[in-house]
């Protein structure tokens, strides 16, 4: 929590001080107290009072002087808002190492699952693109907040061919490039998540265009899916089957180049957890909230609880 006016919390130098005043005048009240042979007679006869009931007074006071004094300051909690203006391209691979059996039911069919959790974490407000690919970027939905035509593109790929992560990175960010500007003239802030399982195979180089991202400040997401051991059939000659383990390696310079954050996944529920964390992420930003009024309210209702109590039990306010 933060302070609006943090030097308004010297009041709550009042608390100690009213707790000084109170113990000053309970012994002055001990000094001249008159001496009464029979105090233990009558004491007996009136019962005493359970310490916490001649204690609570107090402390409901010296809270509420707590509480009011923290309200002056203007506190502040840091809360989770929609980013209204966000654009996001999911750039998914489903080149024919996704077929592999390695992670649930398999890499694509997580992958799915996985873009689809993403989009549940979204704000409706927040326009979202997909770009999908193989051995060429094949599919490319404009960033929208039609989330339902994303769902369809996602969910219409299919395993095969090869992987050119590059060329499918410069697709997504040419159509960043081409959203609409705001009225200062300023683009929304944009972001793009890369899932892949395995190395790029042909087009460009796709370091080269993180850092065309990163000149741009596009971050990118990069989530590596999949084992070392895992294979596919070889739809050629030779071996029956291929080896399809993944490489994060390239996947972190492709994160650490254009200023975003790299992830690896090795079953479904990982993958669907590190793509709700970029949902929430991405879709939110932290913002500052006063909540002077709750402070406010609640010394005030501490001050009526410490006056209700001693008025009766003492039959005066503390």
């Amino acid at each position: 929590m933060t302070f609006g006016s943090p030097l308004l919390l010297l009041t709550l130098l009042l608390v100690p001080l009213a707790l000084a005043a109170h113990v000053a005048s309970r012994r002055r009240a001990r000094r001249y107290a008159v001496r009464f042979p029979a105090a233990a007679t009558l004491a007996l006869a009136a019962g005493r009072a359970p310490a916490w009931r001649r204690g609570l007074p107090l402390a409901l006071l010296l809270a509420s002087i707590a509480a009011l004094a923290l309200a002056l300051a203007k506190p502040q909690r840091t809360v989770a808002v929609p980013v209204e203006r966000a654009s996001i391209m999911l750039v998914t691979d489903h080149s024919r190492s996704m077929m592999a059996e390695d992670v649930d039911p398999t890499r694509l069919g997580a992958a799915k699952r996985a873009a689809h959790t993403f989009l549940d974490q979204l704000p409706p407000g927040v326009r979202v693109g997909v770009t999908t690919f193989s051995d060429v970027p094949d599919g490319t939905q404009a960033p929208t907040r039609d989330h339902a035509l994303v769902r369809q593109m996602i969910d219409q790929q299919v395993a095969d061919g090869g992987t050119a992560t590059g060329d499918a990175l410069q697709v997504a960010l040419d159509t960043l490039e081409r959203e609409p500007r705001g009225a200062d003239g300023r683009r929304p802030p944009s972001a793009i998540v890369l899932l892949s399982d395995g190395t790029t195979t042909t087009g460009r180089d796709p370091v080269a265009v993180a850092q065309s991202a990163r000149e741009l400040r596009i971050p990118i997401y990069t989530v590596a899916l999949g084992t070392r051991d895992a294979t596919v059939p070889n739809p050629g000659f030779g071996p029956p089957l291929l080896s399809v383990p993944p490489d994060p390696a390239l996947l972190k310079r492709i994160a650490d180049t254009s200023g975003g954050h790299a992830y690896s996944a090795q079953d479904d529920q990982q993958l669907s957890t590190i793509y709700r964390t970029l949902g929430s992420q991405l879709g939110t930003r932290d913002a500052q909230r006063e909540v002077t009024a709750a402070f406010a309210v609640g010394g005030l209702v501490l001050l009526l609880g410490a006056a209700a109590a001693s008025t009766r039990w003492a039959g005066r306010v503390p």
